[in-house]
C-alpha cells in the first residue's frame, strides 16, 4: 500500500473513534445529543445502552482498519472498508438521514477506489 492509502484508511479509522466516542461517552451530554438530533435528553438517557453498543461497533471497524494496515493486507483493508460503507447505508437509510451516508460511507467509497486505481 501507498502512503496516500494510509492517509485515506487511517482518516476513516479516526472517524470511527470518533463515532465511539459520541456514542458511548457523550451520548448524554450536549455535543451527543446535538450531533445526533435526539429529541431530549430523557430520551438520550432511554437509549444510551443501545448507542453505546453501535460505539462498541465502531470501535471493531476501527480495530479492523488498523490491523489490516499494520499487516498491509490488503483484502482485510477492503472487508472492513465494505463493513464501514455498509454501516453508513444502512444508518442512513434506517435515520433518512443522508448525511450518515455522506459523513460515513463516502470516505471508505474513496478508500477503495484509491486502493483499486492508484
Amino acid at each position: 500500500m501507498k502512503t496516500i492509502h494510509y492517509i485515506v484508511i487511517s482518516f476513516v479509522a479516526i472517524e470511527h473513534v470518533y463515532f465511539l466516542v459520541l456514542e458511548m461517552f457523550l451520548w448524554t451530554k450536549p455535543k451527543g445529543i446535538k450531533t445526533f438530533g435526539l429529541k431530549s435528553k430523557s430520551f438520550a438517557e432511554e437509549t444510551k445502552v443501545l448507542a453505546a453498543n453501535q460505539g462498541l461497533y465502531n470501535g471493531f471497524l476501527t480495530i479492523g482498519l488498523i490491523y489490516a494496515m499494520l499487516t498491509n493486507n490488503i483484502n482485510t483493508v477492503m472487508l472492513f472498508l465494505i463493513f464501514v460503507t455498509l454501516a453508513g447505508i444502512y444508518g442512513s437509510y434506517s435515520t433518512k438521514k443522508i448525511r450518515l451516508f455522506y459523513v460515513q460511507s463516502v470516505p471508505a467509497i474513496i478508500a477503495m477506489l484509491l486502493l483499486k486505481l492508484i
